[in-house]
C-alpha cells in the first residue's frame, strides 16, 4: 500500500498485560478504535509504542500482527530506533518482510552522533530499504539535531520522503521550506505545537494524545486543515492541557493513563518505566478528567 503522507498518524501505544508481556489483541483493538475515528495512518513502535523496551522478536511479531489486522485500511509505518546503524538497517529489512508501508527512522540510540555521523546513518538506512522513510528529528529527547542544511545534503536519497519535526521550534517549518522547498513532506511531531505547524505548512501530524482522544484529535486537524481557525482555536484551547503531556519525559505513562481513563486499554508500561502513583498520578488524572468532563461535541460531519 502506498503511503499518503498527510493527516493524522498516531504514534500508537503497545498494550501490555499485568506481567508486562505484549497484549497483541488489546493493541489491535485499540488500532481499530482509532481507525474508526478517522485517522490517516499508523506508526507502530515509536517512542509512545515503547520501541526500545521491546525485544527484536517481539517487534517483528507485533508488526506482522498489525499489518495483517489493519489489512490496508490505512498505511502502517514502523519506527526504527536501534543502537547501531547496522541494527537499524537490519530492522528496516525485517519491517519490510512484515509488510509495513513505510518507516519512521531515528538516529542511533544512546550515542549522540554529530551531524556527519547522523547523515551517514540515515543514508545507510535509506540505501538498505525500498520503503519510504520519515526522518524523525527530535533533539529534545535524543540530543541529535538535524538542521535544515542537513536535509539539503540528504535530498538526493529518494527514499527519504518526509520529516517528523520535533525540535519544539515551529520556526523550523519555515526554515525547512526555505531550505528545501517541497522536497520533503513535513509532519508536526509535537502535539502542543500542531496548530502553529499547520498554519506554517505542515501536511501531517504524528500525534501521541490521539491514542486517547481520537475523535477530538481528528476534529482539530480537520478544522485547521480547512482553514476554519476560529473553530480550531476553541478545540485547541480545550485540548492543549492534554497536549502538554506529550512533551514530558513520562509521556508514555501519561498517554497510557489517558488511554485507560478513556477506555482504550490499560496504563501498564514496561520497566524501567513504572505506572504513575501518588501526587503525580493524581495531578495527571486531574488534567485528563477535566478534559473528559469538558470535551467538545464532536460532529464529524461538521468538519470537511
Amino acid at each position: 500500500m502506498s503511503v499518503t503522507w498527510q493527516g493524522v498518524f498516531p504514534a500508537a501505544t503497545t498494550q501490555f498485560r499485568a506481567d508486562q508481556s505484549i497484549d497483541i489483541p488489546a493493541t489491535l483493538a485499540h488500532l481499530d478504535a482509532m481507525i474508526e475515528a478517522g485517522i490517516d495512518g499508523l506508526i507502530m513502535l515509536g517512542t509512545v509504542g515503547e520501541n526500545c523496551s521491546l525485544e527484536a522478536v517481539e517487534k517483528r511479531e507485533l508488526l506482522k500482527a498489525a499489518v495483517d489486522h489493519v489489512a490496508g485500511r490505512v498505511p502502517v509505518l514502523s519506527g526504527v530506533a536501534e543502537y547501531t546503524t547496522a541494527l537499524a538497517c537490519r530492522f528496516a529489512a525485517d519491517a519490510l518482510r512484515a509488510g509495513v508501508d513505510g518507516l519512521m527512522v531515528l538516529p542511533g540510540m544512546v550515542y549522540k552522533s554529530d551531524t556527519r555521523e547522523t547523515i551517514a546513518h540515515f543514508r545507510a538506512v535509506a540505501k538498505a530499504t525500498e520503503l519510504p522513510i520519515m526522518v524523525y528529528n527530535n533533539p529534545v529527547s535524543y540530543s541529535v539535531d538535524l538542521k535544515p542544511e542537513a536535509f539539503v545534503e540528504l535530498a538526493d536519497e529518494p527514499t527519504l520522503v518526509a520529516i517528523k519535526e520535533s525540535s519544539e521550534d515551529p520556526r523550523r517549518i519555515t526554515d525547512l521550506r526555505n531550505a528545501v522547498g517541497d522536497r520533503y513532506l513535513l509532519f508536526c511531531g509535537v502535539d502542543d505545537l500542531v496548530l502553529e505547524s499547520i498554519i506554517l505548512g505542515a501536511t501531517g501530524w504524528v500525534s501521541g494524545l490521539v491514542n486517547a482522544f481520537p475523535r477530538e484529535n481528528r476534529l482539530l486537524w480537520d478544522l485547521a486543515a480547512a482553514g476554519r481557525f476560529e473553530e480550531a482555536r476553541e478545540v485547541y484551547r480545550w485540548y492543549t492541557p492534554l497536549l502538554h503531556l506529550d512533551t514530558h519525559p513520562k509521556l508514555v505513562q501519561y498517554i497510557k493513563l489517558a488511554n485507560a481513563e478513556c477506555g482504550y486499554g490499560t496504563e501498564t508500561v514496561r520497566a524501567p518505566r513504572l505506572t504513575l502513583e501518588g501526587a503525580e498520578r493524581e495531578q495527571i488524572l486531574g488534567v485528563i478528567r477535566k478534559a473528559i468532563a469538558s470535551r467538545p461535541k464532536v460532529e464529524m460531519s461538521s468538519a470537511p
